[in-house]
């Protein structure tokens, strides 16, 4: 199986979410996109794949949102892709893209629904909070 992240190592979510695909069994691409931005063309295609807008794909914290003015609704969804591709950390993380699907995960563990192994086992995150196996039929909300 093929899996790709769009990934930030100074992202503790991004980084659980990848430890996550490791422990599956998988080693994925991994897209550090804040220095290999994603072209307009993929930025694009993984939106629509993701059935999300690119209002919705913005992160807010720890970015240029507030002093770009981002929450005014003045602004095309064009114009939100070319603020993101402008800059890169407005694009909120981890994506990852793989033959089941692209999903925005957070919280991490929306990534299981996209791995070929349905149980990964326990998994602890960073922060120490416990994600328990998960029981075979049944998809994470």
């Amino acid at each position: 199986m093929t899996i790709t992240i769009y990934h930030n190592p100074d992202c503790g979510t991004s980084r659980n979410t990848l430890a996550m695909i490791r422990q599956s069994g998988e080693e994925p691409e991994i897209v550090e996109y804040l220095k290999t931005p994603p072209a307009r063309d993929t930025l694009i295609a993984l939106i629509k794949a993701m059935g999300m807008t690119p209002r919705a794909l913005l992160r807010e914290k720890g970015t240029p949102y507030a002093t770009l003015d981002l929450a005014n609704p003045k602004w095309s969804d064009d114009e939100l892709i070319d603020f993101m591709i402008a800059h890169p950390i407005l694009i909120n993380r981890p994506i990852v893209v793989s033959p089941k699907g692209v999903k925005l995960c957070r919280p991490s563990e929306a990534v299981l629904d996209l791995l070929a192994v349905a149980d990964i086992g326990q998994f602890v995150k960073e922060d120490g909070e416990v994600v328990p196996p998960r029981t075979p039929g049944v998809r994470a909300g």
